[in-house]
C-alpha cells in the first residue's frame, strides 16, 4: 500500500453568495491539506443528488474560528448549498506521519496490540471513532467484546508504533469488566 486516504473535513453551511462554505475540519494539519490548489476526493452524504468527485481549494481563511473555503467546482451560493455534507479525502503517503509527534493518522492505529501498564494483553485496536468531544479507541477483547477508550493521556499514556502496542492505564470497567459481570 503505497497511499491511503483519510478524511480532512466536512462541508458545512455557505457563506455569502460567492460560493464559500464552512468547513468541519477533520485535521490536525488544516493549512497542509487545505491549501491552494489542493484536490481532493469529494464524498457526498447518502441520497445526496452531487455528482462531485473531486473539489479543488481556490482560497481558504479563517473567520472567528471557523474555516472558510473557496473550491474551484463551487462558483457560486446554489452550489455551496448543494455541496453541504460532502465529506472531504485527502491522498497521503501510507508511511506519513503528521508532524506532530503526538498525533497519529488512524491507519497507524488500527491493528496495534492493546496491553495494560503491566504488559499485559488486553485486545487489539480495530478503529478510531471520530467523536464530537474526543477521539476513542476500539479495543477487541480476547473474549471477543468490543470497548470504547477515550484516546486521552491520562488512559492512553503511550503510543509504540515501532513496538506495535498501545498502553492503556485500564480501569475496571473500562476494557477489563467489572469483576461481578466476569
Amino acid at each position: 500500500m503505497s497511499e491511503i486516504e483519510v478524511v480532512v473535513g466536512r462541508i458545512g453551511k455557505p457563506h455569502g453568495i460567492r460560493g464559500e462554505v464552512t468547513v468541519d475540519v477533520r485535521t490536525d494539519e488544516p493549512e497542509r491539506r487545505f491549501a491552494d490548489g489542493a484536490v481532493l476526493r469529494a464524498q457526498p452524504p447518502q441520497g445526496s443528488a452531487s455528482p462531485l468527485t473531486a473539489l479543488t481549494v481556490a482560497r481558504t481563511r479563517w473567520h472567528q474560528g471557523v474555516l472558510l473555503a473557496r473550491f474551484g467546482e463551487l462558483p457560486d451560493r446554489n452550489a455551496a448549498e448543494a455541496a453541504r455534507g460532502i465529506v472531504l479525502h485527502a491522498t497521503v503517503p501510507a508511511d506519513a506521519t503528521p508532524d506532530d509527534p503526538d498525533e497519529y493518522y488512524d491507519h497507524q492505529l488500527v491493528g496495534l496490540a492493546a496491553v495494560d501498564t503491566d504488559g499485559n494483553a488486553l485486545g487489539e485496536v480495530r478503529r478510531v471513532v471520530h467523536g464530537g468531544a474526543q477521539d476513542l479507541l476500539e479495543i477487541r477483547t480476547p473474549d471477543r467484546r468490543d470497548t470504547l477508550v477515550p484516546f486521552v493521556a491520562a488512559l492512553v499514556p503511550e503510543v509504540d508504533l515501532a513496538g506495535g502496542r498501545v498502553v492503556i492505564a485500564d480501569r475496571p470497567g473500562l476494557v477489563t469488566p467489572f469483576e461481578d459481570e466476569s
